[in-house]
């Protein structure tokens, strides 16, 4: 099996709606910034997030609370979003 992927847009395409994810990093060091945006591109809805925080407002996981995608968020600091 290739886990290798042309970008991220395939890196993401079979995450569906209402999926759990892992997310890494640590503040806004290490966030997987391309695939967020990748999954706020493609649409990704009710999405529940593990994460050490949500981001900020515009950046990190910010940009999918902000989109209203994220439907449950566990984790240490949820960020200084609004």
């Amino acid at each position: 099996m290739d886990k290798v992927s042309a970008g991220a847009a395939e890196a993401i395409a079979d995450i569906p709606d209402g999926a759990s994810l892992a997310v890494g990093g640590f503040g806004l060091s290490g966030v997987p910034t391309v695939l967020i945006k990748a999954l706020h591109t493609r649409g990704a809805t009710g999405l529940k997030v593990v994460s050490n925080n949500c981001g900020v407002d515009g950046r990190g996981l910010g940009v999918l609370l902000a989109a209203g995608r994220i439907a449950r968020v566990t984790g240490s600091y949820v960020g200084e979003n609004k």
